[in-house]
């Protein structure tokens, strides 16, 4: 019997902790700086941002990272990380006032009983779009308050915990990561390839469709699944509280101090998106406006000076995982520059594409760039440490910029799903309670789909000579 239910584990229930698998990754790439050389690339201030220089590639004294510099990474990636850390904080303690005014629960509550729980199906999908439509024209950090949102909604509905993860996470991640307006990976690389901005949003608007519409059939998949037999939930021993619903549906309804906590949580993020578009705000701002809404809910709410600061402590208990995840993952970036091999990754996987047929150099370089965006999981970053690599590399095989730019953002993009060293990742799973191995076991029969259909946009690519 025990044999059998070793077999049965296999590949995903084996998969480990998300603290012992990033901690494998540092060691990783620890070893890695004693077998690959040092190298860089030169680069150049272009409108205040580094660039690289193609060409100029060169190997540099090799800089191995020792026992002690691997532990050290690990303080410096919490600094290096802070800005993200706190917004994962910041939007703990919103939420946790939110959640004591009982404004949420009462939302989720009357939203469930007037829509009828006949069509909570129908909702699965709607609420996946919404989440998706905010990933592809708000952003991604700057969405992480609404996912405990998701949260409650999901088990108002009869889910768990990963169903929220994939309505809001998943769908965000996706809508980020291919929207046809993205201005970290798409924006940037139309700039380097002096390309008009956002243009081919036509062939990406299809791409990012079809992989939300896979990501809705997904978590409807799942849903039913578990609705049939609750024992195949991923969510079991994941803690709910304060996110449940706490009393019968017909009970629910929204009283005035509901609505002002609600009115402030929209003010709130109207104000964000005011300051993103129009101010360049960016983490510290947001953290700032989720604070303020956290303040001003406790006082429309009447709470006390008492319970105002327990229910702080006590937010920040319940989101410190997630922030501790956060700095932890941004210790690999750390350790990549101490042992100056990011360079020498990104140089070895493009000479790797040369002679390759023209398809086969297309998918071959959107897998190039998923590997590298494990190590710099920065879209932007990666854009301007591969583009101007990229780009002429795939001139010379055939391909036009376009595709390549495209076969950059396919690359970024769908990974991310993934990417344990992606800080905003983590950030919002730990917003919903889910560590990211039960998220891996979740979403990777979705991301065979998302990455078929996207080696077949490629295909379509670069058959009508994408430009």
């Amino acid at each position: 019997m025990s044999q059998t239910n070793t077999k049965a584990l296999s590949f995903f229930q084996r998969i480990p902790h998300a603290i012992t698998m990033l901690f494998g990754i540092i060691v990783l790439v620890t070893i890695l700086t004693y077998l690959l050389p040092a190298g860089s690339y030169e680069r150049v201030l272009v409108d205040g941002r580094s660039t690289v220089v193609p060409n100029s590639y060169r190997t540099i004294s090799s800089t191995p990272v020792g026992v002690l510099d691997m532990f050290k990474a690990i303080p410096l990636g919490f600094k290096a990380a802070v800005e993200i850390i706190f917004i994962v904080l910041s939007g703990g303690i919103m939420f946790g006032f939110m959640e004591k005014s009982k404004a949420v629960e009462n939302a989720v509550g009357t939203l469930v009983k007037k829509l009828g729980l006949e069509k909570k199906h129908m909702i699965i999908v709607i609420m996946t779009f919404i989440y998706g439509i905010l990933g592809v024209a708000v952003g991604y950090e700057n969405n992480i308050a609404m996912v405990p949102i998701a949260a409650v909604l999901s088990l108002a509905l009869g889910g768990d915990l990963i169903l929220a993860a994939g309505i809001s996470v998943g769908a965000m991640t996706i809508g980020f990561g291919l929207s046809p307006i993205n201005p970290y990976t798409v924006g940037t690389g139309h700039k380097i390839a002096e390309l008009p901005m956002f243009s081919g949003a036509l062939l990406r608007s299809t791409l990012c469709f079809l992989a939300l519409s896979i990501m809705a059939y997904h978590n409807v998949r799942y849903f039913k699944k578990i609705t049939l037999n609750p024992n195949k939930s991923l969510g079991q021993g994941l803690d709910i509280s304060n996110l449940a619903l706490s009393k019968p549906l017909q009970d629910y309804g929204l009283s005035r101090q509901n609505w002002m906590v609600i009115s402030i949580f929209v003010m709130g993020l109207l104000v964000v998106l005011y300051g993103v578009f129009n101010l360049g705000w960016y983490i510290n701002e947001l953290s700032a406006i989720f604070l303020m809404v956290a303040f001003l809910s406790g006082l429309v709410s009447r709470m006390s000076a008492t319970t105002m600061s327990e229910t702080v402590l006590k937010s920040v208990g319940l989101a410190a995982p997630g922030a501790f995840m956060v700095g932890f993952a941004t210790s690999i970036k750390v350790l990549m520059e101490m042992g100056n091999i990011g360079d020498t990754i990104s140089h070895q996987l493009s000479v790797a594409l040369q002679g390759l047929p023209l398809y086969a150099s297309a998918i071959c370089m959107s897998i190039s760039q998923t590997m590298i965006n494990f190590f710099i999981p920065s879209g932007s970053g990666q854009a301007l440490a591969t583009l101007p690599v990229m780009l002429p590399l795939g001139e010379s095989l055939g391909l036009t910029r376009q595709i390549t730019i495209l076969a950059f953002q396919i690359g970024d993009g769908i990974s991310n799903l993934v990417n344990p060293t992606l800080g905003g990742l983590i950030a919002m799973l730990s917003m919903c309670r889910v560590p990211i191995d039960r998220w891996i076991r979740f979403i990777f029969p979705a991301l065979i789909s998302l990455l078929c259909i996207a080696i077949l946009g490629l295909v379509v690519a670069v058959a009508i000579n994408y430009s």
